[in-house]
């Protein structure tokens, strides 16, 4: 693998002169294959942060909060003329790797119109100028005369948005309706003959409309090129890199016993009922049911129940006391007990099998029979409402939670399920099983301080 990757250029090639980069064309860097990774990864956790506070209904304000901690926690760097390469470099890996489907393109193209958003409206007013000029917005201030013309009717509509009304000084622009649709669906903006009178303060929503033009069409090129060319000249070195991050587990590593890590066989069936998510929950009771779970089922839970704490001896224990009863011991000891002390790096490679993040559970394909995946995205809404039901989840919850299983929002599904049955928020968004067992434990140990 070589140490450096040239990065290409797109066809574009007006380079941006403004402190926001506009992402126009690719910087003509020579970047390390691990910083290419590292970078996208860094700012999918900004993309994802925007998401799920979107999904979450976070108002104006707060998402402003949420953009400005997400860029200073993940979008640093140790030097400090790296900071605007970074930004530059990182948009594009990323632009790579949603290019390759219209579902990853959309979502792409709707966070980075977002951060790009927030970020507008965080420069100064001359930057602000700088990329209204560079994005060629030559529209021009309506003149005073105008201004008092239509004054009557721009008070009007700044009342109704909330805002102050426009003093004689104010800076109007006229621009064809058209090129700002978010203002027009909203109702927060004058139409006259065709043409929207926004205030200086609209401008985002103008110039956020460009950038998402632009971007889009970006995508789509960048897409013809990764068909074409790029996907099989780099399919030993960039190709396996971009394919995969689109499903990488952002959060950290739970191959090994966190928190809570004194947990023994006999604690199983109380934390199953307590403190597993569904997705594992369903399982475990489907093994106590059946006496059985298919490879996928096996996997899944087993190294769930290897990140939670269970000791290899005490796993080995477990599941043979369950399959005995359906396969007998001998067999279990001769099919099913290698691939145990394979998961716990006792066997083969000897690797350290991590447990299953929430997007790699999502994303399986469970066939007739399975118990893996995820429910929140693989049970029928009955089935999943009679499991959520069961968990103790409240009806007006469980509303809420199927609207985010209707937007395939599962993750904030599971979060929802966590909070309405622990009574407590869960603010970071629930992104693996471990985690939510952590948490969970985390929630019950401070009840229980409490009451004693």
């Amino acid at each position: 693998m070589e140490p450096y990757l040239p990065q290409r250029k797109s066809s574009v090639s007006t380079n941006s002169t403004t402190a926001l980069p506009l992402y126009r064309s690719a910087p003509p860097l020579e970047v390390r294959l691990e910083d290419f990774e590292l970078y996208a990864i860094d700012r999918l956790r900004v993309l994802k942060g925007i998401s799920d506070g979107l999904s979450r209904g976070k108002k104006s304000e707060e998402m402003e909060k949420l953009v400005r901690e997400l860029l200073k926690t993940n979008m640093k760097h140790p030097q400090a003329s790296e900071v605007v390469n970074k930004d530059i470099i990182s948009h594009f890996v990323l632009r790579l790797v949603y290019c390759r489907t219209e579902d990853l393109r959309k979502w792409f193209l709707s966070m980075e119109t977002m951060l790009f958003r927030h970020r507008f409206l965080s420069e100064s007013p001359e930057s602000q100028k700088q990329v209204f000029a560079e994005l060629g917005l030559s529209y021009k201030a309506i003149s005073n005369a105008e201004f008092e013309a239509v004054r009557d009717k721009l008070v009007q509509v700044a009342r109704l948005i909330g805002q102050p009304a426009p003093s004689s000084d104010a800076i109007y622009y006229k621009v064809p309706w058209e090129e700002v649709p978010e203002l027009v669906a909203g109702r927060r903006v004058f139409l006259h003959k065709g043409y929207a009178y926004i205030a200086i303060y609209q401008v985002v929503s103008l110039v956020a409309t460009q950038f998402r033009s632009y971007l889009s069409k970006a995508l789509s090129l960048t897409n013809r090129k990764w068909t074409s060319t790029i996907r099989e000249q780099e399919k030993d070195r960039l190709t396996p890199i971009v394919e995969a991050l689109c499903t990488s587990y952002l959060g950290p590593d739970y191959s090994q016993p966190r928190e809570y890590a004194d947990i023994s066989i006999k604690d199983l069936d109380q934390i199953a009922k307590s403190s597993f998510p569904l997705c594992m929950r369903h399982l475990f009771e489907k093994l106590k049911e059946d006496h059985h779970l298919k490879h996928g089922g096996r996997m899944q839970l087993g190294l769930f129940l290897k990140g939670v704490g269970l000791k290899l001896d005490d796993a080995l224990a477990f599941w043979r006391a369950e399959f005995s009863q359906r396969v007998g011991a001998e067999r279990f000891d001769k099919e099913y007990a290698y691939s145990i002390r394979h998961n716990y790096g006792k066997e083969g490679k000897r690797v350290d099998y991590s447990p299953y993040s929430c997007q790699k559970i999502i994303s399986s394909s469970p066939s007739v029979g399975d118990h893996h995946g995820c429910p929140y995205r693989h049970f029928s809404e009955d089935n999943l409402r009679a499991a959520l039901g069961k968990m103790g989840v409240n009806n007006r919850t469980m509303d809420d939670i199927m609207d985010k299983v209707r937007n395939r929002h599962y993750q904030l599904a599971c979060t929802l399920t966590f909070e309405s049955i622990h009574g407590s928020t869960c603010d970071a968004g629930i992104n693996h099983p471990n985690q939510y067992f952590i948490d969970s434990q985390k929630v019950l140990q401070s009840k229980n301080n409490s009451t004693s």
